[in-house]
């Protein structure tokens, strides 16, 4: 009976742990949606979004610039554990001043391109989220770059100074 008992909690415990690893479904982005980093308001910036679900919180965090996201993911200093993080998808946006509300897709599974040299939302050198490969190429072709994975973004295109008096593109 004692064995019965020890399974069945096992059992639970393991279920309770796949739980928790299922992330949240990611927000709309509405007209009132704040930036984290900077307070702004994002709908009034182009380019691409990102947002990041933390548990124990129940809006998630948005970002102006998916370059600001990426710094806040690599940032060991934040105020609980990730529980989902989504991006813009720029292959389903209507074009760089409206990137969508609700094309996101989640962080961990999209193309980025970097070092293309376009200004995000915020004016700073962005980092482009793309669902496919098809995309992120027809990005490159355009604007420059390369397509990396969400792990392999050099922390210098997230975290390091940004050179203000650089000129940058804004695509169409």
């Amino acid at each position: 009976m004692r064995y019965l008992v020890l399974i069945g909690l096992v059992a639970l415990t393991g279920c309770k742990e796949e739980q928790a690893a299922t992330p949240p479904p990611p927000a709309d982005l509405t007209e009132t949606a704040l930036s984290y980093f900077c307070q702004m308001h994002i709908s009034e910036h182009g380019g691409p979004k990102g947002q990041v679900h933390l548990k124990g919180h129940e809006q998630p965090l948005f970002f102006a610039q998916v370059r600001d996201m990426v710094a806040y993911l690599k940032s060991p200093e934040r105020e609980a554990d990730i529980t989902g993080a989504y991006v813009s998808d720029m292959a389903m946006a209507l074009s760089w001043e409206v990137p969508g509300t609700g094309n996101w897709i989640p962080a961990d599974t999209a193309l980025y391109v970097v070092g293309a040299g376009v200004a995000g939302g915020m004016g700073a050198p962005e980092i482009v989220p793309f669902g496919d490969a098809e995309g992120a190429q027809g990005f490159i072709s355009t604007y420059g770059g390369e397509a990396v994975p969400l792990r392999d973004i050099p922390d210098e295109a997230a975290l390091g100074p940004v050179d203000l008096d650089q000129t940058l593109e804004t695509p169409v």
